[in-house]
């Protein structure tokens, strides 16, 4: 079995020369405390050897579940916000066929997504969208309490059960939440809603691995065993043990720093070629934005889609601000072939493509981008993967993760919290004058008449 693979040679040679090696002391104890539990945030680190404990029992528990919520629904809402979504979504969006949201399959629900913003409009369009649908509800959250979540669910909860009835809406709608305790797990057992654990050593970002990403994925028809799979090989080909120059995450973790500390190269830009991963970028940057973004210091997660986006941010990336550098992630080989037709006026000059696959078209826009680029003084990393599959996704996520988890420990802050989340909830609160926010509201309005 092939596996994902990474070149640095074309963000290393912006670096003076060894500089990269260099980091491997720092990237080694990083990684080291890691393993040992003795780093910032070691409370949250279920995450590291989550793959490999997965047992064939447990994923055929939420495989059974998946398959009821199947056969019952035609549509599933899968209500959830932050890492509570963004991981299952860029796996349903890098497997699913680009137009399955325009026509019922009759093969698998539809899989749509709630509780990620408090747009009225998005969910009154929601509401009028799944009237006369056979729908269920994946509500995802620990605490129970989030807003965009919570409302979301309550919406969706009540729309379920007066469509269906109370008591087969029970059986379409699942929770996935703590084991013992907040407003979740309480609704959920008042309400007899199958269950499954958020476990509490693993935060939100780093849950994909967890029935919080299986079960959807699950639901929207794909393998999540061989999913599991390719996380548990990048789990080993990862390793501490593993040398650093064979070690892919360590030595990306290494040339990112290493960019940012002796170039100032402030934002990464996660770039790929297949419009099926935009949502791959979505939750990378959530993954490294809550993760480092810390102590006034962290470099920032942006993403592109190419080559849409360089008929718009291509100009900024090429000649603008030098405090760039670009993370590619290039897949090898498309899982359909369309050839390029010839047409005999040739009237758009395109003839000398007649025969090629389009793929071979947007493999050399690819080069020509990362050469023009690198010319320009933006250093590039390059992550090649075999095939868009649940295997390589596996690969690619738990590759990630790990790199994250190492880069945060480098960078010296607590990779594994999320302080700054809290300041909008607080002022959100007080301005809504929820119970319990009496002080803070009265001091927020009388900042805001000073304002004015």
């Amino acid at each position: 079995m092939k596996k994902i693979k990474l070149n640095i040679s074309k963000a290393a040679s912006f670096l003076s020369q060894g500089a990269v090696q260099a980091y491997e002391p720092k990237v080694k104890a990083a990684q080291q405390a890691l393993e040992q539990g003795t780093c910032p945030g070691n409370d949250f680190l279920g995450w590291l050897h989550l793959p490999s404990s997965i047992t064939t029992a447990f994923l055929q528990e939420i495989q059974d579940c998946a398959n009821t919520l199947r056969e019952k629904c035609d549509t599933i809402v899968v209500a959830g916000i932050g890492g509570s979504y963004l991981g299952a979504r860029a796996v349903i969006e890098a497997l699913s066929n680009s137009f399955s949201w325009l026509v019922q399959d009759p093969k698998n629900p539809t899989i749509v997504f709630a509780g990620n913003n408090i747009g009225e409009d998005y969910l009154y369009e929601l509401s009028q969208y799944l009237k006369g649908k056979k729908f269920g509800v994946i509500n995802i959250s620990k605490s129970g309490t989030t807003t965009e979540t919570a409302l979301a669910f309550r919406l969706l909860k009540k729309q379920c059960e007066d469509q269906r009835g109370k008591e087969e809406a029970k059986d379409v709608i699942v929770a996935i939440t703590d084991a013992t305790k907040g407003a979740a797990r309480a609704a959920a057992t008042k309400e007899g809603y199958k269950t499954f654990v958020i476990p509490d050593n693993v935060g939100g970002r780093f849950s994909v691995l967890t029935p919080v990403g299986l079960l959807p994925i699950a639901c929207a028809g794909f393998d999540i065993q061989a999913l599991v799979k390719g996380a548990t090989d990048m789990e080993k080909e990862t390793g501490v043990d593993v040398p650093f120059n064979e070690n892919i995450a360590a030595q990306y973790a290494a040339v990112r720093n290493g960019l940012y500390n002796e170039l100032g190269k402030k934002i990464e830009i996660m770039v790929n070629y297949q419009p099926k991963l935009h949502f791959f970028s979505e939750w990378w940057k959530q993954l490294y934005g809550e993760s480092e973004g810390k102590d006034n210091k962290g470099i920032y997660p942006s993403s592109c889609d190419f080559t849409t986006d360089l008929h718009s941010m291509g100009q900024w990336i090429q000649e603008g601000e030098r405090t760039i550098f670009e993370t590619v992630i290039s897949v090898e080989e498309s899982n359909h072939t369309l050839l390029f037709p010839s047409d005999e006026e040739n009237l758009d000059g395109l003839n000398f493509l007649a025969g090629k696959r389009v793929d071979d078209v947007n493999k050399m826009a690819e080069l020509g981008t990362q050469l023009a680029h690198v010319d320009g003084g933006v250093p590039n990393i390059l992550v090649t993967v075999p095939q868009l599959n649940e295997y390589y996704l596996g690969q690619l996520i738990y590759f990630f993760e790990i790199a994250c988890g190492i880069s945060g420990n480098v960078l010296e802050v607590n990779p594994f919290n999320q302080p700054g989340v809290e300041a909008y909830k607080k002022n959100m609160f007080a301005l809504l004058e929820k119970p319990g926010y009496e002080a803070e509201s009265k001091a927020i309005k009388e900042r805001l008449q000073s304002e004015q």
